[in-house]
């Protein structure tokens, strides 16, 4: 009888040890999987506006949307962690007939934004994270201009870094919620022809991007 007792006491200690690292854990470690919206604006990196027509706007705004994913290590009262996502926006600018500065196109729009980068956080309380973050991103644009006879519509891509802060809170044991502000500057582009032709050689760009998003997400 002794013996049972011994055994059930035993087990009963073996599934309280997982239930309790269980309940322990960090709730900002592990891989997560995230949805993301917020406010987009892009305009030329110049703070000289060169445009002959004064009301013309040289900047283009709208909503982002997309998803990223991520993986986080809780060093104790430090967060490392590395990401990436994939983006679209609304913002388009057009730009009247014969008007081409601003961005050197007739109308531009932009298209999906591809972003890979690290973060490092400090947690300022147990379900509380603020962070920083930086990286490399890439941004297609679609640009289309016409002089009344013959249209052109091609894309260009842009290399250049990001960097950003926000602010992460854990809402329940997998679940989160973000608040975050990035900067992004393109300082390198290139024309996209297709599949049929190779791209053109890099050429010097300099657009600002400025973007704050709200996300909701999940821990596994």
């Amino acid at each position: 009888m002794k013996k049972i007792f011994v055994c059930i006491a035993t087990g009963g200690a073996l599934v309280s040890v997982p239930a309790l690292a269980q309940d322990t854990a960090s709730p900002f470690t592990g891989p997560r999987v995230e949805a993301i919206v917020g406010y987009d604006k892009t305009r030329a990196g110049s703070s000289v506006d060169t445009d002959a027509a004064v009301g013309n706007k040289q900047s283009m705004d709208g909503v982002l949307y997309g998803v990223g994913a991520g993986y986080d290590v809780d060093l104790g009262s430090v967060v490392l962690g590395a990401e990436a996502e994939v983006t679209d926006s609304t913002a388009k600018q057009s730009f009247g007939a014969g008007d081409f500065e601003g961005f050197g196109s007739g109308n531009i729009k932009t298209n999906r934004d591809l972003y890979v980068g690290a973060r490092a956080g400090v947690k300022v309380a147990p379900t509380t994270l603020l962070y920083a973050k930086a990286g490399y991103t890439n941004g297609r644009f679609g640009a289309y201009s016409s002089d009344g006879e013959v249209a052109y519509r091609e894309k260009f891509d842009a290399d250049g870094y990001r960097v950003g802060a926000g602010v992460e809170q854990a809402v329940g044991r997998n679940t989160f919620a973000k608040l975050e502000y990035r900067y992004s500057n393109y300082s390198k582009g290139e024309i996209d022809f297709g599949d049929d032709l190779p791209d053109s050689q890099r050429f010097d760009v300099d657009l600002d991007r400025h973007q704050v998003v709200a996300s909701v997400g999940m821990r596994f």
